[in-house]
């Protein structure tokens, strides 16, 4: 008795799209492999002009974490009259911690004040011979929301104040430089941007008309816009992530070439602060941004050659 041949089961839809799309993905990194002067150019080229404003975009938000961690630039010094004692001075503290407008309140006594101010100047001896302390008790009083002017004024009219010490107004121009540092990343971000943009539509552009003939002829055979588009889109998702890989190499190497001096300029102001880069979240970020603005770059030209080249219904 014959058996009857086996007819092999057509594949689902799903397993179809899944290969066109495997297809396309390798099809267009074989490309971008067998043109590795051209991919390396346009790659190192997008790769530079994303590291730009994300380099500057990491150094606007050190300067603002580095401003913001400077304690002394919000506290104001409220310099006792000298008959005030160190028990009075508590009881002002206490009274100004119940504030609203006051985060928290710090009381140095007059000996603690000279025994800081014997180190920073290296002036001991000479203290020494003064034979009394000559400084007055000072709280440090921190604000807790914006409006310091405010408080300002009600420290200055306390009964205990002899002094009042608040530098606001570097404090707001600094405030009003880091502002306009981010607006001049944001504008230099959509610039370059554009210009990654441009780069990956343009080499696609040419890759496109290399291989003209071969689209004319799947559209007379009938292939859709998709299937023709979608090694194209492939290929600049490949471009955008290669940039994104050499945008985060450059930075990473610009932070280890800057962490050194840094230290040491940091170290000489008697300051722990360091340079901090992408974590792990924002480097992923990164890289999903590159990846699609090269789909964006290779979408656009391909939708623009096929709508000039489909054919027309006769």
């Amino acid at each position: 008795m014959s058996s009857k041949p086996s007819v092999p089961r057509p594949r689902s839809r799903l397993r179809v799209w899944f290969e066109q799309h495997l297809h396309g993905l390798a099809f267009s990194l074989g490309r971008a492999v067998r043109k590795p002067w051209a991919t390396a150019l346009t790659v190192a080229v997008m790769g530079v002009a994303l590291a730009l404003p994300l380099g500057l975009s990491i150094v606007m938000d050190n300067l603002r974490h580095f401003a913001g961690s400077v304690q002394q630039s919000r506290e104001i010094n409220l310099f006792l009259k000298l008959q005030v004692d160190t028990a009075a001075a508590e009881r002002l503290a206490a009274t100004l911690r119940g504030r609203g407008d006051v985060a928290g309140v710090e009381v140095r006594t007059p000996a603690q004040a000279l025994e800081q101010f014997r180190q920073d100047s290296g002036l001991g001896e000479a203290l020494d011979a003064l034979g009394e302390n000559p400084l007055p008790t000072l709280l440090i009083v921190t604000p807790a929301g914006d409006d310091d002017a405010r408080l300002v004024a009600a420290l200055r009219a306390l009964p205990e104040a002899d002094l009042v010490q608040h530098d606001a107004l570097w404090r707001q121009r600094l405030d009003n430089w880091l502002r306009f540092g981010q607006r001049v990343v944001q504008v230099l971000a959509v610039l370059l941007g554009l210009g990654a943009l441009l780069v990956v539509g343009n080499t696609v552009r040419l890759d496109i008309q290399s291989r003209r003939e071969e689209i004319g002829v799947l559209q007379l055979l009938g292939a859709s816009d998709g299937f023709i588009r979608r090694p194209f889109l492939y290929l600049g998702i490949w471009y955008g992530l290669g940039a994104g890989l050499v945008a985060l190499g450059l930075l990473g190497a610009a932070g280890l070439a800057l962490a050194g001096p840094l230290a040491e300029l940091s170290a000489s102001y008697g300051s722990r602060f360091a340079l901090k880069g992408l974590d792990a979240l924002h480097s992923g970020m990164v890289l999903v941004g590159t990846v699609l603005l090269g789909w964006l770059g290779a979408w656009l030209v391909t939708g623009h050659f096929l709508r000039q080249t489909r054919p027309t219904e006769t």
